[in-house]
This record gives structure tokens, sequence and C-alpha cells, in this order.
């Protein structure tokens, strides 16, 4: 397909859906396969609700917000989820042990070629088993989009993957010293992040730092520059051990400055976030409270915390699970350079 923008004709113009429609029942096919692989590793599909108390806690993540009218006129605020995490969450606290749901989610303030306001997270839990069963649970689900597609590899601008290749694994340390030759571990000295060391480093790698940086926002500008483009290529990659800095949902690993979180790679994209859920409750509210903080530093607002999931996750057994980006696996496995391309009504 050809990497060219929205044009000013709408999707439901008969030539432009000719054009598209390879690409939409490709995405219907791929679904169904999914859906099929789930079933038969005993997931419950459920079904969870897109209007939220909270939206997600997320620093960076912007939601749509709006109001519930009840019939004597009064209001409480509600926004469109960023993400199904704290419902399946609480279901997982209700007695549920694997779920998926193929959730439509909105985020405010993203667009772009792999970025869409409304688009479908592929999420799933399970409950009492290792972390690392998720990754196996990716190689799968790659394999899986690209049988029900017909194709042998996942392309996107040129960058290539064998959907049937075991991911390469690797930590954020590894890669940061491999592709930008930054000992990113010796930034975090007990866990905590040591902004002139990254400076140092950073600068030293011939990456731009402003004076206004932030440790988090020197590392997010190394990880776009100088290592995702490395990731993915020829195979999926699997990103492991993020700073527990930036993994405010997942418990730490052995290693306390790094968490379980991992980020599933193919073609320099970022396909998934996963992780060994946090069940500690006051850790989680200090965690979320602390990303609400610095989303009202950055961005003057903030949103309220899901006081009925902190209750929940005191029941919450011990889980893993991730969130998968369904649209941009089906841009790989159909060759699409637009999210655009692969949305049945997208947004002009």
């Amino acid at each position: 397909m050809p990497d060219t923008p929205p044009t000013a004709s709408p999707f439901w113009d008969p030539r432009v859906h000719a054009d598209r429609r390879p690409a939409l029942l490709a995405r219907g096919r791929i679904v169904a396969a999914l859906r099929a692989w789930f079933a038969g590793h005993e997931f419950v599909e459920v079904d969870t609700g897109a209007l939220q108390v909270s939206p997600g806690n997320e620093t960076h993540l912007h939601a749509f917000a709006t109001a519930l009218m009840a019939p004597d006129g009064s209001c409480s605020p509600l926004y469109l989820r960023t993400s199904p995490e704290f419902a399946c969450k609480k279901l997982l606290a209700a007695g549920e042990r694997r779920i998926v749901e193929f959730a439509k989610v909105f985020r405010n303030r993203e667009r772009g070629a792999l970025h869409h306001p409304e688009f479908t997270l592929l999420e799933w839990y399970r409950a009492g088993e290792p972390y690392g069963t998720l990754m196996a649970d990716c190689a799968a689900i790659l394999a899986r989009a690209a049988e029900a597609v017909g194709t042998d590899r996942l392309t996107f601008r040129g960058r290539a993957a064998d959907p049937f290749a075991a991911p390469e694994r690797l930590t954020v340390a590894e890669a940061f010293a491999r592709f930008a030759g930054i000992d990113l571990l010796a930034t975090l000295p007990d866990g905590e992040p040591d902004r002139e060391a990254l400076a140092r480093s950073a600068r030293a790698a011939g990456i731009r730092v402003g004076v206004d940086d932030s440790w988090a926002d020197m590392f997010s500008r190394v990880l776009v520059e100088r290592v995702e483009g490395h990731l993915g290529i020829g195979r999926a990659s699997i990103l492991d051990q993020y700073p527990a800095v930036l993994a405010a949902l997942a418990r730490p690993a052995q290693d306390r400055r790094v968490a379980e979180r991992f980020e599933l790679y193919a073609c320099g994209v970022e396909l998934a976030n996963g992780f060994g859920e946090l069940t500690d409750v006051a850790e989680q509210r200090r965690r979320l409270e602390g990303e609400m903080a610095e989303k009202a530093r950055i961005y003057g607002e903030r949103y309220p915390l899901d006081e009925d999931f902190l209750a929940a996750l005191a029941a919450m057994p011990q889980a893993c699970g991730i969130a998968l980006g369904l649209d941009r696996l089906v841009m790989l496995a159909t060759g699409a350079a637009r999210i655009d391309q692969v949305l049945w009504s997208p947004r002009a």
C-alpha cells in the first residue's frame, strides 16, 4: 500500500473503499484467527465498559472527558477509557483466571501513521501464571496473524520481520548499551533516577539534552532515536526489564531497579506492552498519585483514581497481563503504511 495520508475523499467513497477493502477483510481474518487461538487456550472473552470513573493514570496519556447525567439533572464526570485494564483486573479479583478482550479504546492528542484517537487493544490476562508466558503468547499470535492472511513476513516502511521466527529477547539496559553506548543502570542508583548521570551519557552519545528535560524525557529520546529502529528487524524483539520508575503498574523484578515489564517490537514498531502485575495496593496508590502529580506539572490536569480498582486490587491474585495494538498488527501483516488504512471507519 502507498504511504499516503488520508485524502480529501471520505472513507465511504466507493473508489476509496475498494482500495482499502482487501486490508479490511484481512483484518477480519486476523481477528477470527486470534479469537480461535484464545478460545483454544481456555480464555474467556470479556466485554468491559468504555465509560469509566478514571480513564487510566499514566502521565502522558490523554483521555476524552464526558459526563453522566442522572434523571434529576445532576452530573458525574466520566471518561472514555484509554485501556480496559482496570475493569479487567476487577474481573480477576472476581475469580476469572484467563480473560481476553478486543477493546475499543480512546486516546486524545494522538494522530499519525501509527496513532488514531479510537483504536483496538487486544488485552489479555493470566492469573497465577508466570510473566514469561506472555512472551510465548506473543510469538504464537504473530504466527497466527500471518497465517490468517497468508504471508510469511511482517513489513513496515522497508523493514521486515519473520513472524514465525522465535523473538529476540534483550533487556532495556542491554539495548541502551548496544545501540547508544549508555550504561542505563548506572543512572539508576538504588532505583532512583539520576538526571545528571543520564544527561552526561546522552550528550556523550550525541543525544540532544534540553535544560528542562527530566530523566524520563531523556530515556524516551534515547529509546526513540537510537534503540527502537533496531528492534524487530528480521524477527520480533522482546525488550524486557524496563526501569521500575517507568512501570507504574508492574511489580519489581529481582533487581528492583527494574520491573517485570516488556514491550514487543516488529519492524521497529512497538506492538505490545506486558507486565507482571503489581498487587500491592499502597504501592499502587503511591505510584498512580505520582503519575498524576507529574501530569499536573506538565499538562496542568489530572484524572481521578479509581478507588473501586484499588479496592479490587487487594483481592486480585498474582497475574500477568498485556495489551497489544491490534490495528498495528494488521498493518504489519498487510503491509499498510498508515493505521487509517486498516480501520473500517477512520476519523477524517
